[in-house]
């Protein structure tokens, strides 16, 4: 199964950005022997010069230009369910088990996703009720994907 992080933005060189690729390399590495090829990070341009609904519409337009045809979509949402790292490493290998070959998580601008779009994916996912910026979040959302890769191989960085 390949795994990727569609997002709005583009980063900039950075803490973040270390964290993020080192996460997703780890991951590639532990997640080759259980089914997990690939690890990526795609991103698509902020629309900066719309407002609104306008922002939103044009944001979804180019992440479902960058989403596989036939993933499985998991998006980042306020509205999401709060899940334990244990809960969402089975999910990703309930999926997989289950021949998914590929899963997007997506990421929407400062402005959120819109909702027509969101109504499309598989699954919402909240990290708490607190804002989190965008960047941040694609650290957060690597590191518990590594973890999940973790757990699902046994490897003891998840402790428990």
């Amino acid at each position: 199964m390949r795994i990727d992080i569609c997002a709005v933005g583009r980063w900039r060189a950075g803490p973040e950005k270390t964290l993020t690729d080192d996460y997703l390399t780890r991951a590639g590495a532990a997640g080759r022997g259980i089914g997990l090829t690939s690890f990526k990070l795609t991103e698509v341009e902020e629309k900066r010069s719309l407002t609104g609904d306008a922002l939103k519409t044009a944001e979804a337009a180019l992440l479902k230009g960058v989403i596989a045809r036939g993933s499985r979509i998991v998006m980042l949402d306020e509205r999401g369910t709060l899940e334990g790292s244990v809960a969402f490493a089975k999910r990703i290998s309930t999926w997989r088990d289950a021949g998914t070959q590929d899963l997007a998580f997506v990421i929407g601008g400062a402005d959120g996703l819109d909702a027509t779009f969101r109504k499309q994916a598989d699954h919402l996912m909240a990290f708490g009720p607190m804002t989190w910026p965008h960047m941040l979040v694609r650290v957060l959302l690597s590191e518990q994907i590594y973890r999940a890769v973790s757990i699902i191989t046994g490897h003891p960085y998840h402790r428990v």
